[in-house]
């Protein structure tokens, strides 16, 4: 008897440590991971190698990554001439990328169509995380029910599923998972301006919550800083 095709999922990962978990969630319920990412013009090309590192550590069968310039619209410290600031502050930060979850999930719910899949996972947290409208359940949401509509897959076939398993997880939380699922968080990049070695700067909001993270978990700190 032949064995069960695995159902085929569409997993954003981005290079850092949230999404690196997710992939490996994903890969645990035994789903075919095609891994997606998108280089929208971020300052530094570090953590587009990390994402592919990842890809390949965590058993991915692909991975692909799409070009869309948001650097030509600006509007953000990672996508403009806008120094990335050591505390968020008050308010949305201006490390928001506009649109940036829209844009990334628009196109992977396209390539999971092509794919033939109905599942695409992504990292997105409404815990530590620094205040991003995108990241809340809320948007999740309302983009599953977007897919649902806009899509042939949604309105014919069995529907598409939007993913985001880190929702109400603590960067804390998230270590701890990645370490039981065997990540090797040294392979991942969130600093918002790491250097082209990939090292963290050490004072962005994502070292701050990274750092954190691990330190609150009881774990090491496997972060290469510069």
């Amino acid at each position: 008897m032949s064995e069960p095709t695995p159902r085929k999922a569409v997993i954003l990962v981005s290079g850092g440590m949230d999404s690196a978990v997710t992939l490996a969630m994903a890969r645990q319920q035994g789903y075919q991971i095609h891994a997606f990412s998108v280089a929208y013009g971020q300052g530094h090309s570090s953590e587009l190698e990390a994402a592919a590192r990842v890809a390949h550590m965590l058993g991915a069968v692909e991975h692909k990554t799409v070009h869309v310039d948001l650097r030509s619209i600006g509007g953000s410290a990672l996508t403009a001439d806008i120094d990335v600031p050591e505390q968020g502050g008050e308010g949305i930060p201006v490390t928001y990328v506009p649109a940036r979850n829209t844009i990334m999930l628009s196109i992977a719910l396209g390539w999971a169509e092509v794919l033939g899949s109905t599942e695409i996972w992504c990292g997105v947290n409404a815990v530590d995380y620094s205040g991003y409208p995108d990241c809340r359940p809320a948007f999740i949401e309302a983009f599953e029910r977007l897919a649902n509509v806009a899509t042939k897959a949604g309105v014919e076939g069995a529907g598409i599923r939007i993913h985001a398993p880190l929702m109400s997880m603590s960067k804390a939380d998230i270590a701890r998972e990645g370490q039981r699922l065997g990540v090797d968080f040294t392979a991942t990049v969130s600093c918002y301006q790491a250097d082209a070695q990939g090292r963290a700067c050490g004072h962005c909001d994502a070292c701050r919550l990274r750092a954190q993270g691990f330190r609150e978990a009881g774990l090491p700190d496997p972060t290469r800083y510069a």
